[in-house]
């Protein structure tokens, strides 16, 4: 196993692999810890004056507070942040090596929808307008559990979220599009959309204002207050759609029919050096054989934008990104709350210290592929290729984003451990061995092995390939078993 990393020959300290005691020697076998170091934190490997940058992945990740001798540990105790407001950006493409796997994209099963969509579920949904008649769902979706044979569907599930009234402005407008988003979503074979009817998310507007192509034979509507019995007629209205999903068969399809999210939550340092690079190998490998890959958590990109604005295709792309990038600072900015308020003590715990520490190993979800383009947080994906999606960092309005934008599946990467489950299939990754040993009920796969087993990357990118065409043609993971299924709606206006 190997002991210590040097990520980038720039770089001037190394991380630990390991948990390493006061007056032990690394490296190469002379640098003497003045200290106990953790797992995942970092080292100096020269004498740093106060103010010198710190150096790792080859970037700066902040700056000295006060000076470090070889050996010290560079942690939050001697470090700072060097972001600060907003910037300007100028265009320039950078061509990245990318990494080419001989590997044929394999063919997968899929249920192929009435628009020409393929989902890798056929699932029953309950989409309320409203968070009143979220109670009012799951009894309809307990009931009808109770009733029937359900065997015919991969699950019967409702979305419960407090939103649809009392928003004014884009929130409102937000509220309805995401909904409907999920409402049209190629991952259920029927939904039920349920309503209360006093609400400003009106049934009969979000009926009229679907987006294009959408099943009426699959996608029924219920106002409660003009019903006498909302549970009857909603159990009925249920059946009718699992009639019809029952028939659904899956067909022969491929990767490349995906739009697949990438995304990580608790976050170690070891997310960047182990799962999230894994990912963006096989983002760079999807794309490259004319997948989908989509990429989110802005705040997460705040310190390594530059990057992603190197890869973007061209200058109108470019723009874009850099209005997604501004405009999640100016969130920030309205609210008089700092920009750079990251990362979170979980994050800290696990080694990461600056908000460039952390979003250096975030954005390598991204592989090297060129960003194709950018989508705003209500957009859905219509560009074959890698994408960047608005969206704040918090892990569950990520992950309902990314299902509202169209990926059926979300490649979840997290050192800490994190148990949530988004209303598509999201697989779990490791950053370490430890964690997978520890909750083997919350993560699917261990990327922590490029350390602890010395695993090659392409064999690590090999087992995650088949994991995928696994969970794809129907293998339930660990969020689906234990029936984990959550939705946040993003908002930021009043509430009346």
């Amino acid at each position: 196993m190997l002991k210590t990393v040097r990520l980038n020959d720039k770089d001037n300290v190394l991380v630990a692999l390991t948990d390493f005691k006061k007056g032990e020697t690394v490296g190469e076998g002379s640098l003497v810890l003045t200290g106990d170091i953790p797992a995942g934190y970092k080292i100096a490997l020269e004498a740093l004056p106060a103010g010198t940058s710190v150096i790792k992945y080859g970037e700066t990740i902040g700056f000295l507070t006060e000076d470090v001798v070889p050996g010290d540990s560079v942690h939050v105790h001697n470090m700072k942040t060097g972001l600060e407001g907003k910037e300007e950006y100028r265009y320039r493409k950078v061509a990245k090596e990318v990494f080419h796997h001989s590997r044929p994209l394999p063919e997968v099963s899929l249920f192929r929808r009435k628009n020409g969509e393929a989902g890798i579920r056929n699932e029953l949904w309950i989409v309320p307008t409203v968070g009143c008649v979220n109670g009012i769902a799951a009894e309809i979706a307990d009931t009808f559990r109770e009733s029937f044979d359900t065997s015919g569907v991969d699950g019967v599930h409702t979305f419960s979220h407090p939103y649809g009234c009392s928003q004014l402005g884009d929130d409102h407008e937000r509220t309805r599009v995401l909904l409907q988003n999920i409402a049209v979503h190629p991952n259920a074979g029927g939904v039920l959309v349920l309503g209360l009817g006093c609400e400003n998310n009106q049934i009969g507007v979000f009926r009229d204002t679907m987006p294009e192509g959408w099943d009426p034979e699959r996608i029924l509507f219920l106002e409660a207050q003009a019903v006498d019995d909302e549970m009857e007629k909603g159990v009925e209205l249920l059946k009718q759609l699992y009639d019809r999903a029952a028939e659904d068969e899956r067909t022969p399809g491929s990767l490349a029919d995906l739009n697949i999210g990438l995304e990580c939550g608790g976050s170690d340092a070891f997310s960047g050096i182990t799962a999230n690079p894994l990912i963006g190998l096989f983002s760079d490998y999807l794309t490259e054989n004319g997948g989908t890959t989509v990429l989110t958590e802005v705040p997460e990109m705040f310190g390594a934008e530059h990057i992603l604005l190197e890869q973007c295709a061209d200058e109108a792309v470019f723009d874009k990104a850099v209005a997604m990038i501004n405009g999640y600072k100016d969130y920030y900015l309205s609210h008089n709350l700092p920009v750079y308020e990251n990362p979170s003590p979980g994050n800290k715990k696990g080694g990461i210290t600056t908000l460039e520490d952390k979003s250096l190993g975030c954005t390598k979800k991204a592989g090297n592929s060129a960003v194709v383009d950018v989508l705003k947080i209500e957009d859905r994906v219509s560009a074959k290729g890698l994408n960047l999606l608005a969206s704040p960092g918090n892990d569950i309005v990520a992950t309902t984003v990314l299902g509202s934008a169209g990926c059926q599946l979300v490649l979840f990467s997290t050192g800490r451990g994190n148990p949530l489950g988004g209303f598509i299939p999201t697989m779990k990754i490791a950053s370490n061995t430890g964690l997978m040993e520890r909750k083997p009920h919350w993560i699917d796969f261990d990327a922590g092995r490029m350390i602890s087993e010395c695993v090659s990357r392409g064999e690590l990118l090999d087992d995650l390939i088949d994991l995928v065409i696994d969970t794809v043609n129907g293998r339930p993971i660990c969020m689906e078993r234990w029936k984990r299924r959550d939705i946040a709606l993003f908002k930021t206006g009043v509430t009346l």
